[in-house]
């Protein structure tokens, strides 16, 4: 009889947010002038390093009464300096609309990981694509999400 040694394939990583280790802020912008500064709830954040996959995939989940959006990565590219950029949709309205989230990584350990990042939305383009309005006295020209969030 003849033994044969398969390969082991570790399981899938999954990181996820404790509650209250995170932050995320909706910013109004009109022109150089912020308008609107909301904090915005992070309903969940998971980041999952799959063996198979070259980079993780990170999944930001907003539940307000003015923002429910999940923001899910398609790519994420490692820029120098301890910093990464996500490619990826901010599904508003069951419509997917294209987000660039840059990300800096504050504190890296074994099993944590510190980040924060933004990601500038033009508001016409939003609005027009999704139907996400903000309310009528806000002149918004883009918006800025902000993103703080500890995966352990």
């Amino acid at each position: 009889m003849t033994t044969v040694t398969l390969p082991t394939v570790p399981p899938p990583q999954r990181y996820t947010v404790a509650p209250g280790r995170s932050l995320a802020e909706l910013t109004a912008w009109y022109g150089p002038l912020p308008l609107r500064r909301r904090r915005v709830p992070l309903a969940e954040a998971s980041m999952e390093m799959s063996p198979d996959a070259e980079q993780p995939a990170f999944r930001f989940s907003f539940d307000d009464r003015e923002l429910r959006a999940v923001l899910t990565s398609e790519r994420v590219d490692a820029v120098p300096g301890d910093r990464l950029q996500l490619t990826g949709d901010l599904d508003l309205n069951g419509v997917a609309f294209p987000v660039l989230l840059r990300l800096r990584v504050v504190e890296r350990d074994e099993d944590r990981l510190l980040v924060v990042g933004a990601a500038k939305l033009p508001y016409r383009l939003l609005r027009r694509a999704t139907g996400f309005r903000l309310p009528w006295r806000l002149p918004a020209t883009r918006l800025r999400l902000l993103v703080a969030a500890e995966f352990a």
